[in-house]
């Protein structure tokens, strides 16, 4: 009875962990935008800082009007929401923070994240398609185009941590990782965080929003709590980005005299924190320059991540 009541414990307080850190990063970007580009808005709700930020946006989204399109399905674009959101949280069950701090740890752990990952951008696709929108349609369009692209070298990238560590259980994989790890798997690690970015559909790979051009893609026609959630999914996706590069390519929880659940949020963060930049930083790129990038320069470097890693295995043993 008490290790079932310690499994449930655990488990409790790894979902809250998880549940609150898109929170935070969504209040983190919110303040590194408003530093970066002298936004005074968000440095002012609530006083100090802006602190209450995030809860002024939280109380917008909820007094906004629930609309749906007279000629939408109404079905799937009630559902397309849940489906870009709970793939999210149903990876993250599956994500060491510790040594023993894991919700669930199954043998095949890697696979089964790469397997639901795909299923949130569907969301997306049965946004377009339900909103009966031309710009709805032409963002969900994008969004199946990308995830055809980027999957390829996410999962060659994420296949090469795999064979290195020689297993596919995600605290398997911390715990077979090396320091010199750091330089061999150092393309993958690139490759890894480019590609979920794309999938991610964060700046600069966002042209299936493109707010600039098609208004907001699949997310046009939303609004109130429904658009929340695909704001939620968002934050949630980096959350879970973050988490996966830092347990593949980064160590996850090793790390010198500090306790190992910090070395893996203090990597999480700074992760969080370059996807934030990147966001600030680059400009939007064309929809033949996102192509081009994943089969021309992601795909083969993966393939060439993957060929040294096979021969560092045969000579390391």
């Amino acid at each position: 009875m008490g290790e079932v009541l310690d499994i449930v414990l655990r488990f409790v307080v790894i979902l809250l962990v998880f549940l609150l850190l898109p929170l935070v990063v969504g209040q983190a970007e919110h303040k590194v935008m408003a530093h970066m580009q002298s936004r005074l808005g968000p440095m002012y709700a609530g006083g100090f800082h802006g602190w209450a930020q995030l809860i002024a946006d939280g109380v917008k989204f909820a007094q906004k009007e629930d609309v749906i399109p007279a000629a939408a399905d109404r079905r799937v674009f009630q559902l397309a929401p849940g489906v870009a959101l709970v793939p999210y949280l149903l990876v993250l069950i599956v994500i060491p923070i510790g040594p023993g701090l894991v919700g669930v740890d199954l043998d095949l752990g890697l696979f089964y994240v790469l397997a639901v990952m795909g299923i949130g951008v569907l969301g997306s696709i049965m946004a377009g398609w339900a909103s009966a929108n031309k710009y709805s349609v032409l963002g969900g369009m994008r969004s199946a185009a990308q995830l055809m692209s980027y999957e390829l070298p996410l999962v060659l990238a994420a296949s090469s941590v795999a064979m290195a560590a020689g297993t596919l259980s995600l605290p398997g994989i911390v715990e077979a990782w090396q320091w010199w790890w750091l330089p061999w798997q150092a393309i993958g690690a690139v490759v890894f965080f480019l590609a979920g970015l794309a999938e991610l559909r964060r700046p600069p790979f966002d042209m299936p929003i493109a707010e600039s051009e098609i208004i907001m893609g699949p997310m046009t026609e939303y609004t109130g709590m429904r658009f929340a959630l695909f704001m939620l999914a968002e934050y949630v996706g980096i959350v879970v980005l973050s988490f996966l590069t830092t347990v593949l390519f980064l160590g996850g929880w090793h790390g010198p005299l500090l306790p190992g659940v910090v070395w893996t949020f203090l990597k999480v963060f700074a992760l969080a924190f370059v996807i934030i930049w990147f966001r600030v930083s680059f400009p939007r790129l064309r929809e033949d320059q996102l192509q081009r990038l994943a089969w021309v320069g992601l795909v083969p470097l993966a393939l060439v991540q993957l060929a040294l890693t096979g021969v560092v295995k045969v000579l390391v043993g």
